[in-house]
């Protein structure tokens, strides 16, 4: 295993899950949709500052720089849309935990896509995420909201996105081995799907000036964007299979981050069940 992408991948762990926390404070003041076009837009502009600094476009390949811009239309943009609604309707730790699906359909597209093939121990891996899940959502007081179902679709909406732009993102990263690159396009196109979003549902309201809301939604987003920049340079040097199981061990993040900045609240006994389940499935697919 690669260590370097082992690292790489536990740090995008570690910067999604503080986001994921920090969305919780940030939705107190805006949002989702004007949090989203503060967020991403935010992490662009520094991207393209940076990019003198980091991407060697004398390098460039347009198969490679058109994979990345494809992947942009979802992640972040959808993926950040999905992640501040859940966040707002059934909070940071069951948003993380139900991310854990992440590696069950980024490995089955590997699988299409790349020929990294799973093992035994990697598909027993994805059972124990998948009874990890159950044990969170499958509650009698949970069955009685009628509002329950579409709650809980929006990360694992957010988590299948996610599944499926790691392993197109690696195929770019192939042509094009250059994870700012990987981030710049996708933030670019991003920006432009969010900002369209919002002006078409906010109008003239959008960005209203709110000066906490602004704060806190800008630091979100860079939390985000040093996650995924981080995910693609752990895809840059690791397989899938590996990089996104370590990816999803962010809800350790999250709690922990969570009971820092938020309080014990909402951590229940079942919760915490339910992510060690995930995380030991998460562990499983690693070790095989």
């Amino acid at each position: 295993m690669d260590i370097v992408a082992a690292t790489l991948a536990l740090c995008s762990a570690t910067a999604l899950g503080l986001a994921l926390v920090l969305t919780q404070l940030a939705l107190r003041e805006l949002s989702p949709l004007r949090g989203a076009c503060i967020s991403v837009p935010t992490t662009t502009v520094a991207f393209i500052l940076l990019a003198p600094l980091t991407v060697d476009f004398a390098a460039w390949n347009t198969t490679s720089a058109a994979t990345f811009a494809l992947a942009g239309l979802l992640f972040p943009a959808a993926v950040t849309l999905l992640t501040f609604e859940a966040n707002r309707r059934i909070g940071p730790n069951l948003t993380g935990a139900l991310g854990n699906l992440t590696p069950l359909f980024a490995v089955l597209l590997a699988v299409a896509l790349l020929g990294e093939a799973p093992q035994a121990g990697q598909l027993a891996g994805m059972a124990v995420i998948l009874a990890g899940v159950l044990v969170l959502v499958v509650r009698p007081q949970l069955s009685l909201g009628v509002q329950l179902l579409p709650a809980l679709a929006l990360p694992l909406a957010a988590a299948l996105i996610r599944g499926l732009v790691q392993p197109v993102v690696k195929l770019g990263l192939e042509g094009w081995p250059n994870p700012f690159a990987a981030t710049l396009f996708g933030y670019l196109v991003s920006a432009a799907v969010v900002l369209s979003a919002g002006s078409i549902v906010e109008g003239r309201g959008l960005m209203g000036v709110h000066l906490r809301g602004w704060q806190l939604f800008s630091v979100v987003g860079l939390c985000n964007g040093l996650a995924m920049l981080l995910m693609y340079a752990a895809l840059a040097r690791g397989p899938v299979i590996v990089v996104a199981p370590l990816v999803a061990c962010y809800p350790l993040a999250t709690l922990a981050f969570g009971r820092i900045v938020l309080g014990p609240g909402g951590f229940t006994a079942r919760v915490a069940l339910g992510v060690a389940v995930t995380v030991v499935g998460v562990g499983l697919l690693l070790r095989a």
